[in-house]
């Protein structure tokens, strides 16, 4: 090992420990389920906003994000970047305040299965089940695409191989989230967005230098053709422009509907101590998530000036997502302070990993031990076994996503598209109109619930490969179809009862 990689270790190193140490000092905090779930809901409204985009962004944002603009330009990425940009308002400003408020009056639900359970009061509990299932079914591969990213950056930086690396690190998202629960993810969260924040400005400004200035830059990517288009991509291997159409534009934007679906980020909504701080979470988290977006598509453009510069070899593929981890290294050749600011860089990958993987494996957890063992089964847990089982769960869900991870060549923008899409399809609908519609009741609610989920699978997997106007990302017609499934089953089957319409206006009242 060298002496520059020995000093990234240094600076990583402390991250890590610092992470775990913040995991067993909120252990102390952990008295019971509601507790270890959502934080006894005493979120304060920076590390609310911090919190709830950190484990949005994942290493998506900092790997996925600019290996699809490095590759084939603004387009792709920036249509996305939009999207979600549009996304977090809107549902920081519509759905925020409401779910804290409803959940609360809903049986004080702690987990998204207990609001929906709660709200339609479903005796037959299987909202619940059908939620915990979808948690599970779509968590353990978002789970698994941050292990991949944590194992794709040490191994393409230190020359170790991807499995143990991918483990080691793992582990250590495991501890701190086993011991400290909610309020250990939500406090790592806000210091991990810090972290991202800073990795993401030193990428950039480096970059350019690097890459020998804003006018060098633009001169190489304007010689490609689509390369800076909004309404075209690159195409490498024809090294000619492709066009990007309307239904292409409408796909990709689409991915801002994901955010009502999103348990981890919702979570933070019902946590927070006071609704009216709500309005400061969301301007913070507004702000932060436009200027961590444009830098991300920015950087995808800055590496490939860099390759053009030769600092850095041609990227290909997967390996395009390694842009930032390639700069961390090549900065930490300049000496040991900037060794010691790549380690900062590469801490900057881990936060982006962790601080999704945290808030992922607690709700896949909740939906077991809260949601079917003492929901569905109605088993009798004490809560310390509640507890137990938490955490085991939290075990057993990260075993199979390490095995899933367990291939270096997946690409991370490709397994979190398909886990967004699962959780937007499959809760959006359901989340918006049990939100704001009266009239839906369980019966719609649950087929909505899977009709988004199912149509996800047929989407991906049976209709866009036959391509043209049908090759659209499969969060779109998935979330259409389950909306309109609500519409038609509320509207065919008995209104809901007097007493959830009561409780339903007196939430909108």
């Amino acid at each position: 090992m060298t002496t520059a990689q020995i000093f990234m270790m240094v600076s990583i190193g402390m991250y890590l420990l610092m992470m775990l140490a913040i995991g067993y000092i909120c252990s102390k905090q952990n008295n019971n389920a509601d507790d270890f779930y959502l934080g006894g809901r005493k979120l304060g409204p920076f590390v609310t906003a911090m919190s709830a985009e950190a484990s949005d962004m994942s290493s998506w944002l900092l790997m996925g994000l600019p290996g699809v603009a490095y590759l084939s330009g603004i387009c792709d990425a920036g249509w996305t970047a939009i999207g979600l940009a549009v996304g977090t308002y809107l549902n920081w400003l519509f759905v925020a305040k409401r779910i804290r408020r409803y959940s609360h009056i809903a049986g004080n639900a702690i987990t998204i299965p207990d609001f929906f359970s709660n709200r339609y009061r479903d005796e037959s509990r299987l909202l619940m089940l059908f939620s915990a299932l979808v948690i599970l079914i779509f968590f353990i591969p978002y789970t698994a695409s941050g292990f991949a990213a944590c194992g794709k950056l040490f191994a393409s930086l230190f020359g170790v191989s991807y499995g143990p690396a991918m483990i080691i690190s793992a582990i250590v998202i495991v501890g701190y989230t086993t011991m400290g629960g909610f309020l250990a993810a939500s406090t790592t969260d806000f210091i991990q967005s810090i972290v991202m924040t800073i990795a993401l400005l030193i990428v950039l400004i480096f970059g350019v230098h690097v890459a020998g200035g804003v006018e060098q830059v633009a001169d190489n990517v304007l010689k490609l053709p689509g390369y800076l288009s909004m309404t075209s991509t690159y195409d490498g291997a024809s090294q000619a422009a492709k066009p990007y159409g309307i239904m292409a534009i409408f796909s990709t934007f689409a991915w801002g509907l994901g955010y009502c679906g999103m348990p981890h980020i919702l979570l933070r909504f019902m946590a927070i101590e006071d609704e009216e701080k709500l309005t400061l979470s969301r301007r913070i988290a507004t702000v932060w998530v436009v200027i961590t977006l444009i830098v991300g598509v920015m950087i995808g453009v800055i590496g490939y000036g860099m390759t053009q510069a030769g600092a850095m070899e041609q990227l290909i593929g997967a390996d395009s997502e390694t842009i930032v981890v390639r700069t961390a290294d090549l900065l930490s050749r300049y000496g040991a302070v900037p060794a010691l600011i790549a380690g900062v860089i590469l801490a900057g990958i881990l936060a982006s990993t962790m601080s999704t993987a945290d808030s992922q494996l607690l709700a896949a957890a909740s939906s077991v031990s809260q949601n079917i063992f003492r929901g569905v089964m109605k088993a009798e847990i004490s809560e310390k076994r509640a507890m137990v089982i938490a955490r085991g769960t939290v075990l057993v869900i990260s075993l199979i996503a390490m095995f899933i991870a367990r291939n270096p060549d997946s690409s991370v923008f490709a397994i979190v598209s398909f886990a967004w899409a699962g959780f937007g399809a499959a809760f959006g609908p359901v989340m918006l109109f049990s939100l704001f519609w009266k009239r839906s009741n369980r019966n719609g609610a649950l087929a909505g619930m899977i009709t988004g989920g199912a149509v996800v699978f047929i989407w991906k997997y049976l209709v866009r490969p036959i391509g043209g106007i049908w090759d659209m990302y499969e969060l779109l017609p998935a979330f259409l179809a389950a909306s309109a499934v609500i519409i038609a089953v509320s509207l065919a089957t008995e209104p809901p009862s007097d007493e959830i319409v009561k409780e339903f206006e007196k939430v909108n009242g």
